[in-house]
């Protein structure tokens, strides 16, 4: 959500933000209703002091037997009384549609993010890794002959349709192992306070990190009301909702394992085949509330939170820098970090990192009061994927795949499935 009076004390800078995503300026239009609005508050003033004034007089009047100015203050304060009430009433509507109209809005890129139009614009910030050199032509997860006993896809379209999954055996081992050490890792190494958060939501809190009212068609609401979530960054990001946190208590730095469901709205036809794009899928998020100046340290400490389970696993990634034009709605700021599918031969992204300065915490009033006391303070929200469990399985099968249709697993991960290994190539964890 925008500061009205930020817009107001500077409307070419907020334009000329706007300018960079690819949007036209708002600054004229914002500030007409703006104005409106505040016209309507100042007559509503006017007129109850007006009112206040002649309810004084009425009993002056009575008092020295003036029947006619009693009778005709008595109506004047009826009809200002009216009036008041009416502009209120008006003010309020006014209020309503501005703040609706703010709510549609993108957040302003920081200066420092390159400009851009698409994917193709994003700036490459680092590498790590490198890509195996194999002998044999790599396929993708789903082709691998030790992965396919454990994918069954044909089930998951019996069961819910497409982009759904049923994982068995070894297979599903492997995903739930990597989950689990996602969420030791962050916990033990990364210093995030484990969370568990429900997976149906009210209005309030999709509203508050920016899901609605603008994106409703692509997530999943229930006849009663609940939505389910896209990902907890919704939940945990919500922890802030109509508080005032501790100042002292800052950053606050959490972690969940979630269900997450997305409907896909507008990606009919890509990543139709295997588990790369799912209605349901799982994921490991992270989110940090913050004080504003310290947001963009922690939105590289949480890139880095990311980066390390990719290296922990041995799983080449390059991170990159979102241009204006690619980055999501309520970001400032965006590191995309993708991994590498040699079934693909391509990096695919696999994490999201994002700070959103105060744009979310002014939607759902998260406040901080400062350390030495004085007027409480927006707070600075990030989150991130630690990573997305169903895309980590997909890089590590791939990358790990053999010749002869086994699959060589991570040492890293070896603790978390019991001392198993590999994947054979008939599908058994060894």
């Amino acid at each position: 959500m925008h500061d009205i009076r930020a817009i107001r004390e500077n409307p070419a800078a907020f334009d000329a933000a706007l300018a960079r995503r690819g949007l036209a300026p708002l600054s004229g239009e914002l500030l007409s209703m703006d104005e409106s609005r505040r016209a309507k508050i100042l007559a509503a003033e006017t007129a109850q002091a007006e009112q206040n004034r002649a309810s004084k007089e009425v009993g002056a009047a009575k008092g020295r037997g003036d029947e006619a100015e009693f009778e005709r203050l008595r109506a004047l304060v009826a009809e200002k009384k009216a009036e008041v009430a009416a502009l209120n009433a008006q003010a309020a509507e006014e209020d309503a549609t501005l703040t609706a109209r703010l709510a549609e809005i993108p957040n302003l890129p920081l200066d420092e993010v390159p400009f851009g139009k698409d994917e193709d614009d994003n700036v490459e910030i680092r590498r790590w890794g490198e890509p195996r050199a194999l002998d044999f032509q790599p396929v993708e997860h789903f082709d691998i002959p030790g992965v396919k006993p454990g994918l069954d896809l044909a089930m998951a379209a019996k069961l819910s349709g497409s982009r759904f999954m049923v994982l068995k055996g070894a297979v599903a081992r492997v995903h739930r192992a990597l989950a689990q050490f996602m969420i030791d890792t962050h916990t033990t190494e990364h210093g995030l306070e484990e969370c568990w958060t429900p997976v149906l939501v009210k209005d309030e809190a999709m509203y508050g990190t920016g899901n609605l009212p603008k994106f409703a068609e692509d997530s999943y609401q229930t006849t009663n009301g609940w939505w389910l979530i896209p990902t907890s960054e919704v939940t945990m990001t919500n922890f802030a909702a109509g508080e005032i946190m501790d100042g002292a208590q800052l950053p606050v730095r959490m972690t969940a394992h979630t269900h997450c469901f997305r409907s896909e709205a507008g990606s009919a036809g890509k990543d139709t085949t295997g588990i790369l794009r799912q209605h349901q899928f799982e994921k490991v998020e992270m989110v940090t509330l913050c004080h504003p100046d310290e947001a963009l340290a922690e939105h590289d400490r949480m890139t880095g939170c990311a980066q390390a389970i990719l290296e922990k696993l041995e799983l080449p990634y390059r991170t990159v820098v979102l241009c204006t034009g690619d980055m999501g709605f309520g970001s400032q700021k965006t590191h995309d970090i993708e991994v590498w599918l040699p079934g693909q031969n391509a990096y695919r992204e696999i994490s999201s990192c994002s700070t959103c300065g105060t744009f979310q915490a002014r939607r759902m009033n998260g406040r901080f009061r400062p350390e030495g006391g004085g007027k409480p303070e927006f707070l600075a929200t990030l989150n991130g994927s630690g990573l997305a469990v169903g895309r980590c399985l997909i890089a590590v099968l791939e990358n790990g795949q053999q010749a002869d249709g086994s699959v060589t697993l991570p040492a890293a991960l070896h603790p978390w499935l019991g001392g198993k290994t590999r994947i054979t190539p008939e599908g058994a964890l060894v």
